[in-house]
């Protein structure tokens, strides 16, 4: 009795082995001809039967492995199929995916072309019955049961066949298995058939959730590099903002300590600069002198030829003074027609600046023959680096200074009228 059940046993898995390599060497010494005499009690059956069961359980056990390091869907499927004909022995497998109300043939594995990239109505087909009712089904001969499609099945190899759903709860498709002559698969090979479609369902999901996560990192990749994109176009603008800021205080700057009519430095811009030189002067003991400048007869070339030329006349005496003294010497304008200058290093001074002065003044009286002549005179004040003066002090006593010059000329000027 052992005997015949174990082969009646074997029977069930003989396509399988037929179809895997594994199995069918196991096959290969596991099931010789035995006949009753070959074992007194069994034990050789029983003993291959308990092996056969083992091969099976760990090509399934890899099968789910694969399933469960699959990164795509097309993955999925390849693996399936194969592994639906290997588990069945059957001459083709299929892979069927619901699309709404139809089932898409998505893969097959098979000796002939069955139906992939086709799709069918739910209700009529096979697959969509064994979908909507959530249950497995049998067929051992398709020309005889109603709810196969012959004109569908008639162009192919398929005379029997089994279907399982994938996810019996909320089904998202079915695996199928076929055989091209009258097959009645067994309960086992059902089992095996379910346990594939079950693994497949936890696969498909694992897919699906990794594309969700996927999809929600690209979102929230795209959501950074937008809000990146936002956070560097505001900082962008405010670096512009506050270059313009900056510009624009320079620019005010500038203004508040620049003589706009001239270009040099107003009373405040002059101090601001003049100060440090005075008191480097201070530190070094070295020499430092402040000239006090004064335009002579401003008012009547206002009140003889207008303010325009005046002013004509004040930017000459800028750009002469601007040629007179060093780059490194500053300059300012600290009245209507009143310049100062601060420099630094030259024993005498006085003599050199009146020099060049007289020099300049007279080419450009020369060049500018039609405009009011140009004169000045000048204060000189030598900077005592052990005395504490301040340059308003400085100021005041090179005033003082240009003004005894301004009285000299005007004396030698009458002296010379009454001569």
């Amino acid at each position: 009795m052992v005997i015949v059940i174990s082969y009646l046993y074997a029977a069930e898995w003989c396509p399988m082995i037929r179809n895997e390599p594994k199995l069918a060497q196991a096959s290969a010494s596991n099931f010789p001809a035995v006949h009753p005499a070959a074992s007194a009690n069994g034990a050789e059956p029983a003993q291959s039967l308990q092996s056969f069961e083992h091969l099976v359980f760990k090509h399934l056990v890899e099968v789910v492995q694969r399933l469960s390091l699959a990164q795509s869907l097309t993955e999925i499927m390849a693996v399936v199929c194969t592994a639906a004909r290997e588990l069945t022995g059957a001459d083709g497998s299929s892979f069927i995916l619901r699309e709404g109300d139809d089932c898409l043939y998505a893969d097959e594995d098979a000796i002939g072309p069955l139906w992939k990239g086709q799709r069918f109505p739910l209700s009529a087909c096979i697959s969509g019955w064994v979908i909507n009712n959530r249950t497995s089904v049998s067929v051992p001969d398709i020309y005889q049961d109603p709810r196969i499609p012959i004109e569908a099945y008639s162009a192919t190899f398929v005379r029997s066949m089994t279907m399982v759903p994938i996810r019996t709860q909320d089904p998202v498709g079915a695996i199928g298995s076929y055989w091209a002559t009258s097959h009645t698969p067994t309960l086992q090979q059902i089992k095996l058939l379910q346990t594939l479609a079950d693994s497949t369902a936890v696969a498909m999901d694992n897919i699906l959730i990794n594309q969700k996560l996927e999809a929600r990192a690209k979102e929230l990749e795209e959501r950074v590099r937008e809000r990146t994109e936002q956070l560097e176009a505001a900082n962008e603008a405010l670096r512009a903002e506050a270059i313009l800021r900056k510009q624009m205080e320079t620019q005010i700057t500038r203004l508040s300590l620049t003589d706009e009519l001239t270009g040099l430095s107003n009373r405040r811009g002059f101090l601001l600069r003049a100060d440090p030189m005075l008191k480097l002067v201070h530190r070094l003991q070295t020499h430092g002198w402040l000239v006090y400048i004064d335009l002579d007869g401003l008012k009547q070339v206002n009140d003889q030829h207008g303010h325009d030329i005046g002013d004509r006349l004040i930017r000459s005496a800028a750009k002469v003074l601007r040629e007179s003294f060093r780059d490194s010497d500053i300059l300012g304008r600290i009245g209507s027609d009143e310049f100062v200058a601060f420099a630094t290093g030259a024993d005498t001074p006085a003599v050199e600046v009146e020099l060049r002065l007289r020099n300049n003044i007279a080419h450009h009286n020369r060049f500018y023959s039609d405009q009011p002549p140009l004169s000045m005179s000048i204060g000189v004040i030598r900077c005592d680096p052990h005395a504490l003066h301040t340059l308003e002090d400085m100021i005041h006593q090179a005033d003082a200074a240009m003004y005894i010059e301004k009285r000299r000329k005007r004396a030698q000027f009458q002296d010379e009228i009454v001569d």
